[in-house]
């Protein structure tokens, strides 16, 4: 299942680095998580420091 990036997101970017298929991109005010690449993995939710990416 993809994740998707809410709201919460504060644009710190520490969720692209982890990205192991590179799907994450900055968006409009906050990250965005191309739901087509995205692989479920979670390691953006992992490293997240305000559990932005949530699945969808």
């Amino acid at each position: 299942m993809a994740y998707k990036i809410t709201n919460k997101c504060i644009s710190c970017g520490a969720c692209v680095a982890e990205c192991p298929v590179g799907c994450i991109s900055k968006g409009n005010g906050k990250y965005e998580i191309d739901a087509n690449e995205c692989i479920g993995c979670g390691s953006c939710a992992g490293v997240c420091p305000v559990d932005a990416p949530e699945e969808e």
